[in-house]
């Protein structure tokens, strides 16, 4: 980049939206070794995928894809395959798009809009917040009745008040927030892997399940499980949460080498961490397949995997309590560790759409309040009936297509637009690879749409 090119981007980046720094109390807290060596350089960088990947790996997912294991096999490993690739490009633009400009998707999306659509596109992705912190506060509190015997509502209480912890985790430096999520990946992580290793699957299956087979696309029913694999996988508050935690780390702008290092470094920490996730979701639809293929075990709660665990009729003699126990603390440190991101995703949205400046307590509290008002309005009014409650599941999946395109659509034409990203815009192959990934989502989504709004009335 010419010296008056750097300038002219410095410029650029001061003057973005004039709304301040994304997630102001730690952008650009933590400190990157200079002129230190790959390994000690990653290490520095690693971090916020973590807390990009928990996305990926939410309860959300994981009916879906054990149903689809214990459905068709080890047919759909390649869909998991697929959509894990998209996410990577996607995450990977994300995080470019917040080291380069020093602003957030929301920010950047905001200041090309009005402010009547500025507050519009604030509803839209605040609804989609909502969406997936239904499936991550009901899968803890469920979790919570399943390990402890909570009541439902309690677990929710008790789930929705992370906001505190996040609080006291903000005060003590980023790093500990990705720490903790960091750990909580792990649990899940080595929970799954022991269970589909004491299932014994079958290596030939999974390794051709990973190759595309045209019976995804002609058979209605695996169709249908393909399209909810691929909608619970990429969401649209992770797109927005990437563009900011991107630049946690200490950066010179008008370096243009600083720029380079800090794209290369964040987007090998996602991708690896993203792979992560694909790991969690290959293992979910491998011990569906392992466990439940053949079977006529109804999987569609998650009281139902937990019950068929400990039921060696279904599972045969691997069954037991253990494994029960183990599936619900998977299932907590995943609801959790969501949750934490989902209160960020929270935050970012608010000050990039409608820059509601109000203190840092007070915009956490309002984004949480925001986001479980519903969950616990319907199990108020659902009181005792898990079923209805769980049934929240599907049809958050809809705001979360709703939202999908207005995240996804201004992420590639803001990156692929050389006024803003200078010389670090998409590559051409870059850009249409998005392009058509956008695409397919998009069509994808709205097809789930249809077919779930359909299956309802």
């Amino acid at each position: 980049m010419k010296e008056a090119d750097v300038e002219k981007h410095a410029k650029f980046v001061q003057g973005v939206g004039g709304d301040g720094k994304s997630l102001d109390e730690v952008n650009g807290s933590v400190r990157v070794p200079k002129n230190a060596g790959f390994w000690k350089t990653l290490m520095a960088y690693t971090g916020p995928g973590v807390l990009i990947a928990v996305g990926y790996m939410d309860p959300g997912n994981w009916i879906t894809s054990i149903a689809g294991g214990a459905q068709f096999k080890y047919k759909l490993l390649a869909v998991v395959l697929i959509s894990s690739l998209i996410a990577m490009l996607l995450q990977a633009m994300s995080a470019k798009l917040g080291i380069v400009t020093g602003k957030d998707l929301a920010q950047l999306t905001r200041e090309r809009t009005t402010k009547g659509m500025g507050i519009f596109l604030w509803v839209v992705s605040e609804l989609a917040i909502m969406a997936t912190d239904v499936a991550e506060i009901i899968g803890s509190a469920i979790a919570l009745k399943l390990l402890f015997g909570m009541p439902l509502i309690v677990g929710i209480l008790i789930t929705s008040a992370d906001v505190l912890i996040l609080l006291l985790l903000m005060k003590l430096g980023f790093r500990k927030i990705e720490g903790i999520v960091a750990t909580l990946v792990i649990v899940i992580v080595l929970v799954f892997a022991y269970e589909v290793a004491l299932s014994h699957p079958s290596i030939a299956g999974i390794i051709n399940g990973y190759v595309p087979t045209s019976a995804i696309m002609t058979n209605h029913s695996m169709l249908y499980l393909t399209l909810g694999i691929v909608g619970a996988t990429v969401m649209p508050h992770d797109l927005y949460l990437g563009s900011s935690i991107s630049q946690t780390r200490q950066l010179d702008r008008s370096d243009r080498a600083e720029i380079k290092k800090a794209i290369k470094f964040s987007t090998i920490d996602s991708n690896i961490q993203l792979f992560l996730a694909f790991i969690v979701n290959s293992l979910l639809l491998i011990l569906g397949a392992a466990l439940f293929f053949g079977t006529d075990s109804s999987l569609g709660r998650f009281v139902d995997l937990f019950n068929a665990l400990s039921d060696s009729q279904v599972v045969g003699a691997i069954a037991s309590p253990m494994l029960s126990m183990l599936f619900a603390v998977a299932l907590l440190a995943s609801g959790q560790s969501s949750t934490i991101t989902g209160t960020l995703a929270g935050q970012i949205v608010m000050e990039g759409f409608i820059r509601l400046r109000i203190p840092l307590w007070a915009q956490r509290l309002v984004t949480r309040i925001l986001s479980v008002a519903p969950v616990l309005a319907f199990a108020v009014y659902y009181h005792g009936n898990e079923a209805k409650i769980e049934n929240l599941l599907t049809f958050s999946q809809v705001f979360l297509s709703v939202a999908l395109p207005f995240a996804i659509i201004p992420l590639v034409l803001f990156t692929s637009n050389k006024k803003i990203m200078g010389e670090f815009a998409n590559r051409a192959w870059v850009k249409y690879c998005a392009w058509i990934a956008a695409i397919v989502l998009v069509g994808l989504n709205v097809y789930l749409i249809v077919q779930t709004v359909s299956q309802a009335f």
